[in-house]
């Protein structure tokens, strides 16, 4: 009779959910590891809580919100607040942004920010609301007057791709300027002279990065930067399209185009298309993000590739580290990390013909 009573007991054991034992067999870990990783605590090594996460992200772990409960812990809230015209990039970055979140139990709240209250009211309502951190993609990322507001209120906050970084607040960014050089030195390096530049909106600090380098390639190659040939957008591929079309109106017309953004890059192929222009036989096109619609265009983008999911994980991570120092009785201490970023060659630009 025991013999017989012992085997539902195992089928349900077998069926269960996976538990933190099993991510630390997985991982080769302690379960305290895994549970401080689990937690957001701090001292752990990068590349041990790498594998934790890897490990619940196999097993499809997830936390027992309850059980943490009574252990003392509550659940992190961090805000995603966000105003950015490009629906690709807020794509990758909450990707990155709910893998890092659901792998500490943390709970994500995501809002729009269309202008219509002020700082300080909006921050407010956040503290109302039990948020504990907050995420700053671009362009709130250099919004001063938010982020003043979310230094007196004493909330953590992180900057994503700003090109100025406070001293009060977690950044993570690439070098955006390095970049925009090493797209145009490789125009210039296929015998591009005439390089369009679309540049983006103004009111954010990584568009200035990137035309700062556009601009200094253009002059260690002895080529004057012609005013005629940047024009503004505002990182929509609308912007993107009305932008080509000025450019592919000049005379000379530019062998080249780079645009600030994907959006605009794509934009800027339908509109060589629509002038009955071949790319990359008769103008080269490359853009700068490598968000889908980079290959999802014909023909596909050669494009600088940001890692959005990256910097949306890693942001995340230092926030939930800073919720929960703060909630042990440790100081913040700021981090500005600066992540590598790629070149990707495609099918859009050729040597100049």
């Amino acid at each position: 009779m025991n013999e017989i009573a012992k085997v539902p007991r195992r089928k349900r054991r077998a069926q269960s959910a996976p538990t933190v034992a099993d991510v630390a067999r997985a991982a080769g870990v302690s379960s305290m590891t895994v549970s401080r990783v689990i937690n957001g605590e701090a001292n752990v090594v990068e590349a041990t809580r790498q594998k934790v996460r890897d490990a619940v992200r196999l097993l499809g772990y997830v936390p027992n919100p309850a059980a943490r409960s009574l252990a003392g812990g509550r659940q992190c809230r961090i805000a995603l607040l966000h105003s950015n015209p490009s629906a690709a990039y807020l794509s990758e970055f909450l990707v990155g942004t709910l893998e890092e979140a659901s792998a500490t139990d943390a709970q994500l709240v995501v809002e729009r920010c269309d202008g219509s209250e002020s700082a300080e009211v909006l921050v407010s309502r956040l503290k109302a609301h039990r948020i504990d951190a907050v995420l700053l993609p671009p362009p709130l990322c250099d919004d001063n007057a938010l982020c003043e507001a979310l230094r007196a209120r004493a909330m953590p906050m992180v900057q994503i791709a700003t090109g100025r970084p406070v001293d009060f607040a977690h950044a993570v960014t690439i070098d955006d300027e390095g970049a925009a050089h090493a797209m145009t030195r490789h125009l210039i390096g296929r015998g591009h002279r005439r390089i369009g530049f679309i540049s983006g909106n103004a009111n954010q600090t990584a568009s200035h990065s990137r035309r700062r380098g556009y601009e200094r390639a253009l002059e260690e190659a002895g080529i004057a930067a012609d005013p005629e040939l940047i024009v503004e957008g505002d990182f929509t591929y609308r912007s993107g399209l009305a932008a080509a079309e000025v450019l592919l109106a000049r005379e000379p017309r530019p062998s080249a185009i780079f645009a600030s953004n994907d959006d605009m890059a794509a934009a800027a192929s339908a509109a060589a298309h629509r002038n009955r222009l071949e790319v990359p036989r008769d103008i080269s096109i490359v853009g700068y993000d490598d968000t889908p619609i980079a290959t999802t265009v014909w023909p596909e983008l050669t494009t600088i590739r940001q890692p959005i999911q990256e910097m949306a994980r890693l942001g995340t991570r230092l926030l939930i580290e800073a919720v929960q120092n703060r909630r042990s009785g440790e100081g913040l201490a700021v981090r500005h990390e600066r992540l590598d970023f790629e070149f990707v060659a495609r099918a859009s630009d050729a040597e100049r013909a």
